[in-house]
């Protein structure tokens, strides 16, 4: 596609920066409408496997990546009482030499502003803040994107990056259903100080009991320990990460589970535990028109039980600047990048939500069963991560399973 070509992006979340940052890279003029008035981000872990840190490799991250985020070497699947290890995913050395890059643990904080550092080193004006999008106009000669505040913003071609509340996505689309999975997310970070020093590996580790499950790893260079628990509740609440909430209900949630949680729990800062609803939304067909499109979470919104929800967002963002860069016409462009993503990030939200009931088998046999059937390494390998959306063809899906 001609250079020229004026790209806007709704949204400066770490899909949307990751786009932006893979097409300046390639030429493109990009500007980036950010509604916030500041460029932040909350919110606390993010695991990154080799299909996305290959994405930020690319943009010349590694370096920093290597100073501030964590190299777990293993996942692990442990009962709730006992710390019993039911099953065991190899990461570390294996998952790079398998996979061609590191498998990290990474504060959405810390990536955030590294991918902002990136756009802004890139092109000093590519990003403006105050901007909401809150629909668009689209003509045969180009697209433009309306804001809250009245102004127009004419491109010729939009990306909404504009989250699960995209009003990019519900003009595409119209209103799309969100059911209440049942759960709420739990979500703190604890500083190692106050943690015993042998307290757990570097590792991820999953903690399966009935009606709930927690986890954990390390973020920061192993300065902070990442709690997150995800809880049955009989009532939904919002889907917002900056909803604080007693720490008192967390510790009464969670009680009679193992002296290792115990312990991060009694860790957390009593004033800095958040709890927020988890939302499902079943996969779209389609996501784009002729010169609109979605990527990350208002393309596909995905449940946090895969760990891959951002490394979705980043896969998109890497393989959309590829499509425009190698096809000249918008519509065909656009058409390809869909039918690559379709059916990945749908497999990824319906694994994501079958792993809820995995984590949760009540009976301790039926548990070591499942898991062990269920043959994660492998699957996780052969499909998940072994993706390169550097180098996968850019060619369109010959059947849709949507």
């Amino acid at each position: 596609m001609d250079k020229h070509t004026r790209i806007i992006i709704a949204g400066a979340g770490i899909g949307g920066l990751v786009a932006a940052a893979c097409l300046l890279q390639r030429g493109f003029r990009v500007q980036v409408l950010e509604q916030a008035s500041e460029l932040s981000e909350i919110g606390a872990g993010v695991q990154s496997s080799a299909n996305a840190v290959k994405v930020l490799y690319s943009l010349g991250l590694g370096k920093e990546l290597e100073l501030t985020a964590v190299r777990p070497q293993s996942f692990q699947f442990r009962r709730y009482d006992t710390g019993e290890m039911l099953h065991s995913i190899s990461l570390g050395d294996e998952h790079q030499r398998r996979h061609g890059a590191p498998y990290f643990h990474i504060h959405r904080a810390d990536l955030h502003a590294l991918l902002v550092r990136t756009v802004n080193q890139l092109s000093s004006d590519a990003i403006r803040l105050n901007a909401r999008g809150v629909g668009f106009e689209e003509s045969k000669e180009g697209v433009t994107l309306l804001l809250s505040d009245g102004r127009r913003i004419p491109g010729d071609v939009l990306i909404g990056a504009d989250g699960i509340k995209s009003a990019i996505r519900s003009q595409i689309l119209g209103e799309t259903p969100a059911t209440y999975t049942g759960d709420v997310a739990w979500r703190a970070v604890v500083p190692v100080e106050r943690l015993p020093s042998d307290i757990m590996e570097t590792v991820s580790t999953v903690w399966c009991g009935p009606k709930k499950h927690a986890v954990m790893y390390y973020l920061r260079a192993r300065k902070l320990m990442n709690f997150v628990g995800l809880v049955e509740h009989d009532l939904p609440e919002t889907e917002s990460w900056t909803q604080k909430r007693p720490w008192t209900d967390l510790k009464a949630v969670f009680e009679g589970w193992h002296p290792t949680i115990q312990t991060v729990i009694d860790a957390i800062d009593k004033e800095g535990c958040y709890r927020y609803a988890l939302n499902d939304r079943a996969p779209v067909s389609r996501w784009s028109t002729e010169r609109v499109t979605l990527l990350g979470d208002a393309a596909h919104p995905t449940l946090p039980y895969l760990a891959s929800g951002a490394a979705m967002a980043i896969e998109d963002g890497a393989v959309l600047a590829r499509c425009l860069d190698e096809f000249d016409n918008p519509a065909e462009a656009l058409g390809i990048y869909q039918s690559m993503r379709l059916d990945r990030t749908a497999r990824v939200v319906r694994e994501s939500a079958a792993n809820r009931t995995l984590y949760r088998i009540e009976d301790e046999e039926v548990m070591r069963k499942a898991f062990h059937d269920k043959n994660m390494n492998k699957s996780r390998s052969e499909w998940l991560y072994a993706y390169d959306p550097l180098t996968v063809p850019l060619k369109p899906a010959t059947t849709a399973t949507i």
